[in-house]
């Protein structure tokens, strides 16, 4: 893997059951993630590796289950990202969509979701009775050699106080502006539960030769922006009523700059440049909003990740 190759720390995959369509069918095609991340596992030996849950999917005894499988394989390198879903779509197609008052009170939901996960993982079996599941005697094993790090995205208040109540990990979808209130904010809920959180920002990286170059690559990406994916992602977002969360960032980035997070970047705010200025303006991120940690994505993952291990890493002064 590329990844492990350069020297990063972990890979993410996400997972969509159903895109946004458009002319490019924009997500159509998604690979599950467990299943991704097991093959990883078996095809690498030091980066961490977190699948990512979608909770309304799949019961948490399951996907426990899974996790410690991954565990086995990989000798303690996984990690669990949790994803509480706002894309309706996604769960009517499968029956699974628990009705739209599940915008309002989907942390509460994955509030017990991980209170079974944990339970299971701590002790093997695990008997609860709660509002959305019941175990008894539950069993999982073998459990765990590691305790599992848990991922959440959570951007809402609500969201906010579940990574700090839960996560050990925070990935932030926001600009840079708002980044260092941010990672403000989440460290101060973390220490009411005399926790703390690692916290990493979300960003789209394009390298060119030139700092001229990079912006055009950047310019052509907006110009054949799939207008008809972008329309319904909105529409999902605007269906969801928690305030301050994913879909705001969403319905917001029609407005914003690529530096800022355009939709063109699903709202994924852009470091692009040359070699060298992509190096300075991590430097500054990092030294500006006291953040952890960057999560990078690329328009082609091997050649972005090779670029940025060989001719970026080496650059950096962190």
């Amino acid at each position: 893997m590329e990844a492990e190759r350069q020297g990063l720390d972990f890979v993410l995959s996400m997972m969509k059951f159903r895109g946004f369509g458009g002319d490019t069918g924009y997500w159509d095609s998604c690979l599950e993630s467990f299943t991704l991340m097991a093959a990883i596992a078996a095809a690498t030996d030091k980066i961490g590796l977190f699948p990512s849950i979608s909770i309304l999917s799949q019961h948490p005894a399951v996907v426990a289950r899974m996790v410690a499988t991954i565990d086995d394989v990989s000798k303690g390198r996984c990690g669990l990202n949790i994803v509480t879903g706002w894309n309706k779509p996604e769960y009517t197609q499968m029956g699974m969509w628990p009705g739209d008052d599940y915008y309002g009170r989907r942390y509460e939901y994955a509030d017990e979701y991980v209170t079974v996960l944990k339970g299971l993982w701590e002790g093997g079996g695990f008997t609860h009775k709660g509002e959305f599941f019941e175990l008894d005697d539950c069993v999982v094993n073998p459990t765990p050699s590691v305790e599992i790090p848990l991922v959440s995205a959570g951007q809402s208040d609500n969201g906010r106080a579940f990574v700090a109540k839960h996560a050990d990990h925070q990935f932030v979808l926001t600009d840079k502006s708002s980044l260092a209130s941010s990672v403000k904010d989440v460290r101060e809920k973390a220490k009411a539960y005399q926790r703390s959180v690692g916290i990493y920002a979300l960003f789209h990286m394009i390298i060119g030769d030139t700092d001229a170059d990079a912006q055009a690559q950047v310019d052509h990406i907006v110009a054949n922006a799939d207008r008809g994916a972008i329309g319904n992602i909105i529409g999902s977002a605007t269906l969801d009523t928690n305030k301050g969360g994913t879909s705001d960032t969403l319905k917001a980035a029609l407005q914003k700059s690529v530096e800022e997070g355009n939709m063109a970047f699903m709202g994924i705010p852009v470091i692009h440049g040359s070699e060298e200025t992509v190096a300075r303006k991590i430097e500054e991120i990092a030294a500006d909003t006291d953040v952890d940690g960057l999560l990078f994505s690329w328009p082609d993952f091997v050649g972005g990740c090779k670029r940025f291990g060989e001719a970026v890493k080496p650059k950096l002064q962190l």
